[in-house]
């Protein structure tokens, strides 16, 4: 096989599995609505950490995969910034603000990662990167379509707590990729999700009594816990382990258009042309960040054809 051939579908592929994160992870936002009101912030929270918890263990039994006890320290750090902190953060917010704003609001994830990786020496901030960012902030603005909204506290406080979540996440970014190249990424995700666990599960004790354990609630969670936690950050720490921090993040920017599609397709709700110009912009700027270029894929597997 050419090698340019053979690197144009490594990028395809991960191209692809980007995707399939911000499918799954725009769906989040709208589960986090339906649950967190019902739930509460830290059942919510911590219930959604159990079960990706549960699933990673099942995931690692089948795969015969240790658990990485030495390392529980710099576990105990990662599962703080990347689970328990923003869980919580964005459970909390769910109760103030709009899903569309919160996805938006993650796309902030991007630039602090950005500069996280640029600062620890594992990527290059470059033009082609700055511009990929500038049209992913342009086509979630476009997708989400914000309107003005009155700027009571709560609402600021909600927003200013997303933006400390997707702070936690670029963050991060760089020192998960590090740690990758020292435990499989299955051990990672368990290892994570299961410190976060202990530290949310005395808040979640406080709060149960409040709880309303409805059906509705309960699916949400399960999905979420499941699909998007756990199998999701699993999916993400293989792609991490293969490419840069910045072109994982770059999936950030794909949430919120799978945000309003998983809306209108489920919800009922309205789209309009800013989904479609936004849409596009979102794309653009993902292939920006992570370097996979459509046009040059298909000449080289049209010149194989030959």
């Amino acid at each position: 096989m050419h090698p340019m051939a053979d690197n144009a579908g490594v990028k395809t592929r991960h191209f692809l599995q980007l995707m399939l994160l911000s499918a799954l992870w725009g769906a989040s936002f709208l589960f986090i609505r339906i649950a967190s009101p019902v739930l509460g912030p830290n059942v919510m929270a911590a219930l959604r950490i159990a079960l990706a918890t549960l699933t990673l263990m099942a995931i690692m039994r089948l795969a015969n995969e240790p658990w990485p006890w030495r390392h529980w320290r710099e576990l105990l750090g990662l599962g703080t910034l990347t689970v328990a902190v923003p869980f919580l953060l964005y459970a909390w917010a769910a109760l103030h603000l709009p899903a569309g704003y919160s996805s938006l609001l993650n796309t902030m994830a991007v630039p602090f990662g950005v500069i996280a990786a640029a600062w620890m020496k594992e990527d290059t901030l470059t033009a082609t990167k700055a511009l990929g960012c500038l049209c992913g902030f342009a086509g979630v603005a476009l997708i989400v379509q914000l309107g003005p909204v009155e700027p009571t506290p709560s609402l600021l406080l909600a927003a200013l707590a997303s933006v400390v979540a997707a702070a936690c996440y670029g963050v991060s970014t760089t020192w998960m990729k590090r740690a990758t190249t020292r435990m499989s990424p299955l051990s990672i995700a368990a290892g994570i999700h299961a410190a976060a666990l202990i530290l949310l599960t005395p808040g979640a004790m406080w709060s149960l009594p409040d709880a309303r354990f409805t059906p509705g609630a309960l699916a949400a969670v399960a999905v979420m816990g499941i699909v998007t936690s756990g199998f999701a950050y699993w999916l993400n720490l293989r792609v991490l382990a293969q490419v840069s921090p910045v072109a994982t993040m770059s999936s950030a920017f794909m949430i919120p258009l799978f945000g309003v599609a998983w809306g209108h397709i489920f919800l009922g709700e309205t789209l309009g042309p800013g989904m479609f110009w936004g849409g596009a912009l979102v794309l653009a700027a993902t292939g920006l960040v992570t370097g996979f270029n459509p046009l040059k894929w298909l000449s080289i597997l049209r010149a194989k054809t030959d």
